[in-house]
């Protein structure tokens, strides 16, 4: 593929080596680490089946898989969702442009359901396609086969990781209901979170409620245990081979072994302490990208009126990094970097574009077919409730009062009343845009590069 980076080559044992790296050594490594026996394969279940999570679970069995005494992954969803007649055509179509997946299927004796499906003569179901290794939010790219569970209780209940690629609106209540089928464990699983999206909890200080927090909480599994991966990436151009990277955030006992047993030549993974922060900057860039993707549609793609838009909504996130976080400017790059690569292609800015151009409308919900989850439009909510709280106030530049955060963050205002209240159409991003009376983006950022903004108590933190 051009472009790509792939750096693998097969020993005389026939065992693949990633860059000089045995790939049975490094299994063999994070094995020993979790004290497994020659018999027992390390258990690694995704749960949930969005683009990011299946992506996720596949690149591991093509690591991995390979040595089925030793690993063993699958991946959960739920049963019953059907593929719509629109999709199954579509789906058809990639089949038969692609020799290899085409010839696989035929090889599985799979390939007649989906002709009858394109026929309209058959009903195709998500978990279905997904063991053929079609993802139903992005059926462009075929990932490799994958074993389905649809069994909760089957899924998680020996798993030694387990891999949450739920979005943040689902995390707790799937995980308070593992945590049933776990009662009577010995061992301690890892979980490791890709979901990028919070809530507000208001008692007993405004703070807010991470998925990889709620998950400690449903479960009882320690924080220690609980890490998140994250990283500015596109899950269909990850598995098509694009070099990109990602960081693996949480205590050191697990998250420096788990960097070494992720990385890949295409996909490296490097290993932060930072645990909430970068959980919480994955879901800021989230808000921040619907608005872009309005102003796109809206302006027919003007790069003028993108850039002004960039310049207030990048001030409006680091004015809320220094109220979350103590040294706010170790978070530029990794922040900046998620929200370049969410507004050239990620879904929130897709979803913006959508509702600006009226193909989409906010009634059909936050998950939307051959996309999934929308988590912005649940964070634009989450962070107005946050910053709104007047328990934050900070002292207005211009009038010398007291004033909530939130004042000081016009797009994320605006937003708020397009997509949540839903007073305001999407023109309102532009008007706020051309406000005369709205301050230069720099001086948002003069002010909290001057003050004494951080607030630990946001992150629920002492």
């Amino acid at each position: 593929m051009v472009g790509s980076i792939e750096a693998k080559s097969l020993l005389s044992n026939g065992s693949v080596q990633h860059n000089g790296l045995n790939l049975e050594e490094k299994l063999d490594e994070f094995r020993r680490l979790l004290g497994k026996s020659d018999k027992d394969p390390l258990r690694i279940v995704s749960v949930g089946a969005g683009a990011w999570g299946s992506v996720f679970a596949a690149l591991l069995q093509e690591s991995y898989g390979g040595f089925r005494e030793k690993f063993q992954i699958r991946i959960w969803r739920r049963p019953g969702r059907a593929v719509n007649r629109s999709t199954a055509k579509h789906l058809f179509e990639v089949i038969n442009s692609r020799e290899d997946v085409l010839r696989r299927l035929i090889r599985r004796c799979a390939y007649l359901k989906y002709v009858e499906a394109r026929l309209g003569d058959r009903t195709l179901y998500a978990d279905e396609i997904l063991k053929d290794g079609f993802c139903l939010n992005m059926v462009d790219t075929p990932l490799c086969p994958l074993k389905v569970v649809t069994n909760l209780q089957e899924a998680v209940w020996d798993a030694d990781i387990v891999v949450n690629g739920l979005p943040s609106t689902e995390t707790r209540q799937v995980f308070e209901e593992i945590s049933k089928y776990w009662k009577e464990r010995i061992t301690v699983p890892i979980i490791i979170s890709l979901s990028k999206g919070i809530e507000t909890a208001l008692e007993p200080v405004p703070h807010i409620i991470t998925p990889t927090k709620m998950i400690h909480q449903a479960t009882g599994v320690p924080i220690e245990n609980v890490l998140y991966l994250g990283g500015p990436n596109i899950a269909a151009e990850i598995y098509n081979k694009e070099y990109a990277n990602a960081r693996i955030c949480g205590a050191e006992k697990w998250r420096k072994p788990l960097a070494k047993f992720l990385r890949q030549p295409h996909f490296i993974v490097w290993d932060n302490s930072d645990l909430v922060t970068h959980e919480v900057m994955g879901g800021l860039k989230n808000v921040y990208a619907i608005g872009a993707g309005m102003v796109a549609a809206l302006t027919n793609e003007s790069a003028t009126s993108k850039s002004v838009y960039f310049a207030h909504c990048t001030s409006e996130m680091i004015f809320i990094t220094h109220l979350l976080a103590e040294e706010p400017e170790k978070l530029a790059g990794p922040l900046l970097a998620d929200t370049y690569v969410t507004l050239l292609k990620g879904r929130n800015a897709w979803y913006g574009q959508m509702l600006a151009k009226g193909e989409i409308n906010r009634d059909m919900g936050d998950s939307i077919s051959g996309k999934g989850m929308i988590q912005g439009v649940s964070a634009v909510g989450a962070f107005y409730q946050l910053l709104s709280q007047s328990s934050l106030s900070i002292l207005h530049s211009e009038e010398k009062k007291p004033v909530a955060p939130v004042e000081s963050c016009p797009i994320l205002k605006t937003l708020y009343k397009i997509l949540i209240t839903r007073e305001q159409s999407t023109q309102a991003i532009l008007q706020a845009l051309r406000d005369e009376t709205l301050n230069d983006p720099r001086d948002r950022i003069e002010i909290a590069q001057s003050h004494a903004f951080y607030r630990p108590s946001l992150l629920d933190q002492p």
